[in-house]
């Protein structure tokens, strides 16, 4: 159906107290297109759209919809029959979370649900701990508060795969909008069909947290005063019992202390922004923190910036992953007991200075593909093999660290641990984190990385996505700002090819729409268009001896690779 059709089928058959609504979308194009001119497709990373009515965008019959497929795809399973469901503090998320729980209850599966705001990882964490076929969590992580989403998890508690993802959204596409359930939420958890999680859960959550520390003790010694924000979202609770436990003097920005759905004072609370940390700065001149750290919405990513010389430095994702990397390695290899064979994994967007310094403590780097439940699948190949103590630390260029096996997604929570742990060192040794990153670049050179974001408009967004990667692979450049392109890597085919050496090599990965152009000891260049949003993504990497070099490398390749994006 066009998006006219579309609109007229839901006219015609949703509720009545949407008729009003629908009545006056009538004659507007752009909202009407808008709202109905596609479907939420389901993927590996679940579905995540604006709220509003119409097929595309996220409401009761769309959420309903979605875990009416999950519930037939796990049903049509040997996995448990059972569901684990989380929340965070958007809009709409505790209803959302409900009419997931009632969908899949109705069908017989047991729900468990936290009864208030919980973290994704806490969400990873409880599949595995009460031995749930699969995880629900409602959240658009970062996104703007006009988004929601639903995430969903196996029972290894990573984000679902190809396989099922690919199962769950044909059930989705055969299962009708409006059908109402019988039974009520509360009906369903009142014959006991749906259970609210433990509290121990929780608590077990934050124990085991506790665990992934190296050198606890050396935090409170320090006297580390943090300035925390958890950005209007579900990481203050456990982030602040964490302080408590191991002895960090926290200021807390109240103005982003509580749960808000409209994020009024984070318009776009996405870490890896420096706009995220404005609130957190304005507090910071008063109180003077030795560092500052912000969790996202449904903490699993974090942000960490340090005073320097008046002002702040807001540590990137790839130089905080780089930070927590080598104090990781570091304190394990000073203590004797990095495991034989151990293990780091980062995804190949993230930078390659992780790879140099894995190197340098003779620890091998996997590199993955993008998603954090390659990290996790990676893990559970090690489990698998009754070897997961060999994976040490892994992590994503977008702000998201995981060490400890206890889950299988990004953690903001341990995260801040590690983070407490790294800064109590630097700040032993006369440093901070911004210091702590300075010597890490003087050891192993200057690597300058930045992530261009190209927003693609309207319902065409997904065939230009196409065209672009298309042009991109069938007119590869020889050479970018005079550095000649040594090898390419096409992730969909699966192939290495050296120009260098005229060779071709298999990439070993799963197929993936991404494509690099490798640029000697240059650095390199990566497309890859966005799994979440209707964007084109390019990150790039430039490698100089000094500062200088390797920042006037970066403005060359951005500017040469202009003539390839999308007008």
């Amino acid at each position: 159906m066009d998006y006219l059709e579309q609109y007229r089928f839901w006219l015609e058959n949703a509720p009545l107290s949407y008729r009003d609504l629908l009545q006056s979308m009538d004659g507007n194009e752009l909202a009407l297109k808008g709202c109905f001119g596609a479907e939420l497709a389901f993927g590996t990373a679940g579905i995540r759209g604006i709220m509003g009515v119409g097929c595309n965008r996220l409401n009761e019959f769309t959420v309903r919809r979605t875990a009416q497929g999950i519930a037939k795809w796990l049903n049509g399973t040997e996995l448990p029959k059972r569901c684990a469901i989380g929340y965070d503090s958007r809009h709409n998320s505790r209803l959302f979370a409900e009419i997931c729980a009632t969908a899949l209850a109705e069908t017989g599966i047991k729900v468990l649900i936290y009864h208030e705001l919980a973290p994704t990882p806490m969400l990873s964490y409880a599949v595995r701990a009460l031995r749930c076929g699969c995880g629900i969590m409602v959240t658009a992580s970062h996104n703007a508060g006009i988004y929601n989403g639903i995430k969903c998890y196996g029972e290894d508690g990573c984000q679902m795969t190809d396989e099922p993802a690919a199962i769950v959204y044909r059930e989705i596409q055969n299962t009708p909008y409006f059908v109402l359930p019988e039974k009520s939420f509360d009906m369903l958890r009142t014959e006991g069909t749906i259970e609210n999680i433990p509290e121990s859960v929780w608590m077990a959550y934050c124990d085991r947290v506790m665990q992934e520390g190296l050198d606890l003790a050396r935090v409170k010694r320090s006297g580390l005063h943090v300035l925390y924000t958890p950005l209007c979202g579900t990481g203050n609770k456990p982030v602040r019992e964490l302080f408590r436990r191991i002895g960090v003097r926290a200021d807390i920005v109240t103005s982003q202390e509580k749960p808000d759905g409209d994020f009024k004072t984070c318009a776009y609370p996405n870490p890896e922004t420096d706009a995220a940390l404005n609130e957190s700065y304005k507090l910071a001149e008063q109180v003077h923190p030795d560092l500052i750290i912000g969790t996202d919405p449904d903490a699993d990513r974090v942000a960490v910036a340090v005073p320097v010389n008046g002002t702040f430095r807001k540590l990137s994702g790839n130089e905080l992953g780089c930070v927590l990397l080598d104090y990781i390695l570091r304190m394990r290899s000073e203590r004797g007991d990095l495991p034989a064979g151990a293990e780091a994994i980062k995804s190949i967007v993230s930078t390659p200075l992780a790879d140099q310094i894995s190197a340098f403590y003779e620890v091998e780097m996997k590199n993955v593909l993008t998603g954090f439940k390659y990290i996790g699948g990676e893990i559970l190949r090690l489990e698998e093999l009754g070897q997961e103590d060999r994976f040490v630390f892994g992590f994503e260029e977008s702000c998201g660290y995981l060490k400890g096996t206890y889950a299988r997604d990004k953690d903001a929570v341990v995260a801040t641990m590690l983070v407490c742990e790294a800064a109590a060192y630097a700040k032993e040794n006369g440093m901070n984190l911004a210091d702590y990153m300075d010597a890490l670049y003087r050891q192993f050179g200057c690597y300058a990385a930045y992530v261009q974001s190209v927003e693609l408009q309207g319902i065409t967004a997904a065939e230009t996505s196409k065209a672009f990667m298309t042009n991109v692979r069938e007119h590869t450049p020889e050479a970018v700002a005079g550095c000649k392109v040594t090898a390419t890597v096409d992730y969909l085919t699966g192939v290495r090819k050296c120009r260098m050496c005229d060779t071709q090599s298999e990439v070993g990965l799963p197929a993936s729409n991404v494509f690099t152009l490798e640029l000697g000891d240059k650095g390199k260049i990566i497309f890859r268009p966005s799994g979440t949003e209707p964007k084109i993504k390019l990150y790039y990497t430039a490698v100089g001896k000094t500062w200088e070099e390797a920042n006037q490398l970066l403005e060359a390749f951005k500017s040469e690779m202009s003539g390839f994006l999308p007008a």
